[in-house]
């Protein structure tokens, strides 16, 4: 097929330019990555029924977030806040990043402010996290993983085909043959290849993003346009966008593993193989150069001349450096390929690799260990053979050596020490002439040394009748005498240079003396400018008056300054002064500062334009000061009444609801008295709510006078206002009971004694033990044994149905006046059954619709049915019936 092409080439592997993604916030990549992270998103969510549509906005309650994170992990979040306050959406967000965390993802820099406020950035990096980790972390291929797993894949399925090179995720995808490939390598059915052409991008990218959203359930992430018109595509984009290719082909992938890991295993089995052919013949040929050379070492034939001794010197040497190394290299190399083949052996579960006889390692060290012998006792033979012919030409060579070293190294000096370059020269600069001096005194000291030994290599030179000797005592001559030369240059040069450092010091003292006090007198300047330039923030007039009084001390301190001023300037003119004087060559400023004359004088000036400036500002803060603690004291004063007036309120409204003057008419007017003084107390009220608002429109955080604050004051006077309607409520309830049942005033009193007796907390309610001591001296026969237990749960059920554990005023008044009224009226009403039955001891249906009103003898007659016993009288009700239908058996 023409689409197809045979030959890898090596282009493709060239390294990308490494760009910086976090340098280039162009734009177009924002929306790349905008629209391709919303479509991956979107595959996840439609599994749960939603999707996004803007992906800065939709995320920022965290719901949609923790649900994607549930749907791709296939893992139950925590339960997410349906609170719409900020604090619920940063719950729910820290829940779905504290989930990533969990799962090794380290979140740099991403908080859940900045998600919850929309930053686009920091948004499109968490989901860019969370597609690394749930949807490119995993992929594997050929030992690398993620990014680099993802395009060797790539690189691999796109191999054969023609005008695809895939080197990176930005512009190796901008032709859009790359996506169309990796579709034919998978699914050929679905695209031409052959008819796109690299030319038309527009074309190739729509093919394949049509495709794949049709065929292979990829919804489409970008358009065409994005990427064409984008000189680099969003990396983070493509690799998303590629990320899903991979796994919708991770099935073809998975089985083209399992091909390879078997080729892999033969290719290893035959590697394996060509190691040990490649080591037997690699340990004969290197056993058979060892066995030739070995002979050529041991041959100790001497020669006459120098010449003959050095041409064995440079054979030896060729040895060295041509024929030896290739074998060092070859024994090296057929070790490591000996242990390479015995741990791929050992690895492959395969027999370790025996050599042949006398071609083990061990065998060739010990071949080789003789080599190095016989090359070591042959090197020190050449060695003290050219020693001994060359020992007549040392002397001479040495004194050659020595004479070049040292005529080398005083050519120049005489000149050197004759310069006057210290005439213009600064202090500094003298300085560094003098050491630089002084390193010269100590290396002519150190060359001392060797014009001794070429003297001394002179005379023995003539002692032993050299043929040069004339030359050489010319020569030596001639060094000595230049010697002498420089050493009277050195200690002129010295002596003109301790002159001038002495004069340049006393100005460069002065220097020093202005740079000291410059220094921090300049500081001064500037720490004043920046405390009167400050911008102060005071909340009470305490701070205020500390500002001022620093102020006033600053302001103290200005003639001093002004004296040093003077000071620091005096120094400038005397230094000028004794420049003009000797005529001394000054070569640049005062190298200890920068602060010029003029700069003190214009910030000196600044500070005191300044000072009128801070003096006003102050002024005027402490005139706000002073109206915000009017304000304080104001709100303060009434606070502190109308606080402890709403404390007492409460108070009394609790001790009339457990008091027992007078009746409960009069108890009900009382409180409505009350009610009726707090609601023409709301004026006051809403006096300090106006007198707060000032305080806050003042800014003014805190107040002294008062612990009270206007959330107290409202929180106490809604509960006030709540507890005197609620116990209105209750002696309403109270009145309602009594009148109901016919309790008498003196019960009514009776009862609340007896509750207010083992009311002990005074709560108002009693507990399950109050309660029943309660009963018990009220009369009832509640014992500690089964039975009274029984009957005490009995009467808890009617008093607490709800089981909150205490029993309130109202439900004992209901319970009392229920247990007396029941009482009577039970023995009233079986009274009037037995007149109505006369001596028949039942009563029919007809006697009761005869006798009682239509309504209730209807109602009599469908509660009674069904305790109607199998003896009874067909349409009649005996005397057992009747009192089990209306009253339980308990009472029978």
């Amino acid at each position: 097929m023409d689409h197809y092409d045979s030959q890898q080439t090596n282009d493709y592997m060239q390294p990308e330019e490494d760009w910086d993604r976090d340098l280039l916030l162009d734009p177009a990549w924002e929306k790349q990555q905008r629209k391709t992270f919303t479509a991956w998103c979107n595959s996840h969510l439609r599994k749960a029924g939603t999707q996004i549509e803007n992906i800065e906005e939709d995320f920022r309650d965290g719901l949609k977030l923790m649900l994607l994170l549930e749907v791709i992990s296939g893992e139950r979040l925590a339960k997410p806040e349906r609170g719409k306050m900020r604090v619920h959406k940063i719950s729910n967000v820290n829940k779905a990043l504290d989930f990533i965390a969990s799962k090794g993802v380290k979140l740099v820099s991403i908080g859940a402010e900045e998600i919850v406020d929309g930053n686009v950035k920091m948004t499109l990096g968490m989901i860019w996290t969370i597609i690394l980790r749930f949807a490119i972390q995993d992929i594997s291929v050929e030992e690398t993983s993620a990014k680099e797993g993802l395009l060797l894949w790539c690189q691999r399925k796109t191999a054969p085909y023609k005008n695809v090179n895939i080197q990176n995720f930005h512009i190796s995808w901008k032709d859009g043959l790359g996506f169309c490939a990796l579709i034919h390598r998978h699914r050929p059915e679905l695209i031409d290849y052959g008819k796109l052409r690299k030319d038309d991008p527009l074309t190739n990218l729509n093919t394949a993003f049509d495709v794949a959203e049709k065929y292979l359930d990829i919804p489409k992430m970008l358009d065409a346009e994005d990427i064409v018109g984008t000189a680099r595509p969003d990396e983070k984009a493509i690799m998303t966008y590629v990320s899903s290719f991979y796994h919708a082909f991770s099935g073809a992938q998975k089985a083209e593993t399992a091909a390879n890991r078997i080729c892999k295993v033969l290719a290893v089995n035959q590697e394996n193989e060509q190691l040990m052919e490649d080591y037997e013949k690699l340990a004969s040929d290197l056993l058979e150069w060892i066995r030739r050379t070995i002979p050529w070492l041991e041959n100790r034939a001497p020669e006459n001349t120098m010449h003959a001794m050095q041409q064995k010197l440079e054979d030896f040497r060729d040895y060295r450096r041509l024929h030896k190394p290739p074998k060092v290299q070859e024994k090296c190399q057929l070790e490591i390929n000996f242990n390479t083949l015995q741990t791929k052996l050992r690895l492959s579960n395969r027999p370790a690799f025996m050599p042949s006889e006398g071609r083990m390692v061990s065998d060739i060290n010990n071949a080789w260990g003789c080599l190095e012998q016989a090359e070591k006792g042959y090197e020190e033979w050449l060695l003290n053979e050219i020693r001994r012919l060359e020992r007549l030409d040392h002397l001479a060579e040495k004194f050659r050596q020595k004479a070049s070293i040292h005529e080398a190294w005083t050519d120049g000096k005489e000149a050197m020490l004759q310069q006057k370059d210290y005439e213009t020269a600064t202090l500094s600069e003298i300085k560094a002439l003098l050491k630089k001096h002084e390193a010269f005194e100590s290396d002519l000291a150190a060359h001392q040394d060797r014009v001794e030994q070429i003297a001394a290599i002179a005379q023995e030179l003539n002692e032993l009748d050299y043929y040069d000797s004339p030359n050489v005592n010319a020569r030596c001559q001639k060094i000595c005498d230049q010697w002498d030369n420089l050493g009277a240059l050195t200690q002129k040069r010295r002596e003109a240079l301790e002159r001038t450092e002495k004069l340049l010091e006393t100005i460069d003292q002065l220097y020093l003396e202005y740079a000291k006090r410059a220094a921090p007198f300049n500081n001064w300047m500037e720490g004043a400018m920046e405390d009167l330039q400050d911008t102060f923030i005071v909340h009470t007039i305490e701070e205020i008056q500390g500002l001022t009084t620093a102020h006033e001390q600053f302001k103290a301190t200005l003639p001093d300054a002004d004296k040093e001023r003077l000071a620091i300037l005096g120094i400038h003119n005397e230094v000028s002064k004794i420049v003009q004087t000797y005529h001394v060559n000054m070569a640049g400023t005062n190298p200890y500062t920068t602060i010029t004359p003029q700069e003190i004088n214009g910030k000196w000036d600044h500070v005191r334009q300044l000072v009128p400036r801070r003096d006003q500002a102050l002024t005027e803060e402490h005139a706000r000061q002073q109206h915000n603690e009017r304000l304080r004291k104001q709100f303060g004063a009434q606070a502190n009444v109308i606080g402890p007036w709403i404390q007492t309120k409460m108070e009394e409204i609790g001790r009339i609801s457990i008091e027992m003057h007078g009746t409960l008419e009069d108890q009900l007017s009382h409180l409505r008295q009350y009610e009726k003084s707090i609601v023409n107390y709301k004026p006051k009220i809403d006096q300090l709510e106006g007198d707060h608002q000032l305080i806050q429109e003042a800014l003014i955080f805190d107040n002294k006078h008062t612990n009270y604050t206007m959330e107290h004051i409202r929180v106490g006077w809604e509960q006030l206002l709540t507890t005197i309607a609620r116990t209105i409520n209750e002696v309403e309830n109270q009145i309602l009971t009594r009148d109901a049942k016919g309790i008498s005033q003196e019960q009514m009193n009776e009862f609340r004694a007896s509750f207010n007796h083992f009311d002990r907390d005074h709560s108002g309610t009693l507990g399950p033990e109050e309660f029943k001591a309660c009963l018990i001296s009220l009369g009832y026969d509640i014992g500690n044994d089964p039975q009274g237990e029984a009957e005490f749960a009995r009467i808890m059920s009617i008093v607490d149905p709800n089981r909150l554990g205490v029993v309130t005023f109202q439900a004992f008044i209901d319970f009392m006046s229920r247990e007396t009224a029941d009482t009577d009226t039970a023995d009233q009403v079986m009274a009037s059954f037995k007149i109505l039955a006369g001596d028949k001891n039942y009563i029919t249906v007809d006697e009761l619709r005869r006798e009682l009103p239509p309504d209730q003898a209807e109602y009599c007659i469908a509660r009674m049915a069904p305790y109607t016993g199998p003896d009874a009288v067909p349409g009649a009700l005996d005397y057992m019936s009747f009192s089990t239908a209306l009253y339980g058996e308990s009472d029978l």
